[in-house]
């Protein structure tokens, strides 16, 4: 998710950054966000956000994945739970399996990116969907990126990874497979792409999140060697007046 032009509300030394949310046609429902490097945002800040974001003409907020922590001041801010993620680790040290034949994998250019974004909002429900910012976000948000897509022989794109390296640390950002493509192999070889480029990189462990009910998903991560943290992370959401 995404806020489509976001800003920084600030208080003291607090800070989140809110904007509207991009799954929304209406313009009536923003996101809210913790700022990295930041205090952790406290239940009396977070109730000047909802009151800034209210007078700006928004009836609901929604936040991006949080962690247990991250969550706290958004809980007792009134807050509620509206989707949960699996998140899941893996261990880089150890020998990754073999990956499928398939189609060859590229870098993508900036030329690509509105076919990348086909297959994301072809391969995820609404909520889920990638717009350009978010897309920019997610190749923004570490460091080192790797962004690569398998391409068929029509030259269509068949599925995209994000993958990404701070320091000792690997994140999975983001794998979409068009359906058209699905089970077929292409999101394991895209995975195992990723995750060797970390490993090259020096990276001790990786970690992905999908939300709760994407059993594909969560089964070509277990079946690669992720194990599942013992705890999540969660979207909120809270009503405006």
């Amino acid at each position: 998710m995404s806020a489509a032009s976001a800003d920084v509300i600030r208080w003291g030394r607090e800070r989140a950054r809110a904007g509207r949310w991009r799954g929304d046609s209406d313009g009536d429902v923003a996101i809210l966000n913790p700022v990295p490097n930041a205090p952790l945002p406290s239940a009396e800040f977070l109730h000047r956000c909802l009151e800034t974001l209210a007078d700006r003409g928004y009836r609901r907020v929604v936040t991006g994945a949080l962690s247990p922590l991250e969550q706290t001041g958004f809980l007792a801010a009134g807050f509620d739970v509206a989707e949960r993620l699996h998140l899941l680790g893996i261990d880089l040290a150890v020998e990754l399996p073999t990956g499928p034949p398939g189609y060859p994998l590229r870098r993508v250019g900036r030329r690509r990116r509105g076919d990348v974004l086909s297959v994301d909002q072809a391969a995820f429900p609404l909520f889920w969907q990638f717009d350009r910012a978010g897309l920019a976000d997610a190749l923004r948000a570490t460091p080192t990126v790797r962004f690569r897509a398998a391409i068929e022989p029509s030259g269509a794109i068949a599925g995209y990874a994000i993958s990404g390296r701070s320091g000792p640390r690997g994140f999975v950002q983001r794998l979409a497979v068009h359906p058209q493509q699905q089970r077929a192999g292409t999101g394991r070889r895209l995975l195992l792409d990723g995750l060797r480029w970390m490993q090259r990189r020096g990276v001790a462990r990786a970690v992905v999140n999908t939300q709760v009910g994407n059993e594909a998903a969560l089964s070509l991560y277990l079946q690669t060697g992720f194990q599942e943290e013992p705890v999540g992370l969660s979207v909120l959401s809270a009503g405006l007046r």
